[in-house]
């Protein structure tokens, strides 16, 4: 038997870029370098991007074990060179696993940018961690930064 519940929680990461606020937007609204950095296309993994409010955005990608990912989101306020927010939901394989809301706020900073990226979860009938998602977003991060040019840390 399935046990159907629903955990909330929520994480905020922050990141400091030499790219500008117009460099860190377009990695996220231009279709060819979303692609670069938030899948690996290469490797078998398919995205459609429609960026607007309103527009709608899905992926799939398969893990090593087989298991398939579906992401499916929708804009719900973007504001240029300054602010994204969406809504996703999680499916792994057949199974719903978290539903989001999340926030990229994109700052000024000198001449760089200060990046804060929050999401609020509600993770489905225990399928799904916050560590996972949260580190999922955390190599996403780096890969952003290696989209604009930056050094990583390992």
């Amino acid at each position: 038997m399935i046990d159907r519940s629903v955990e909330h929680s929520s994480f905020t990461i922050e990141r400091n870029f030499k790219a500008t606020p117009v460099e860190v937007f377009r990695a996220f609204s231009e279709p060819a370098a979303k692609e670069r950095w938030f899948v690996n296309v290469e490797a078998g993994a398919q995205i459609t991007h429609d960026f607007r409010v309103g527009g709608r955005e899905s992926g799939r990608f398969s893990v090593d074990d087989g298991t398939t990912y579906y992401d499916d989101t929708v804009y719900l306020d973007i504001v240029e060179n300054r602010r994204i927010i969406f809504a996703y939901t999680m499916t792994q394989n057949d199974r719903r696993i978290s539903a989001s809301v999340a926030t990229v706020d994109i700052q000024p900073a000198g001449t760089g940018t200060r990046l804060v990226f929050t999401e609020q979860l509600a993770f489905l009938d225990g399928l799904d961690k916050l560590e996972y998602r949260r580190g999922g977003w955390e190599e996403l991060m780096g890969a952003l930064a290696k989209e604009l040019g930056e050094a990583v840390a390992a």
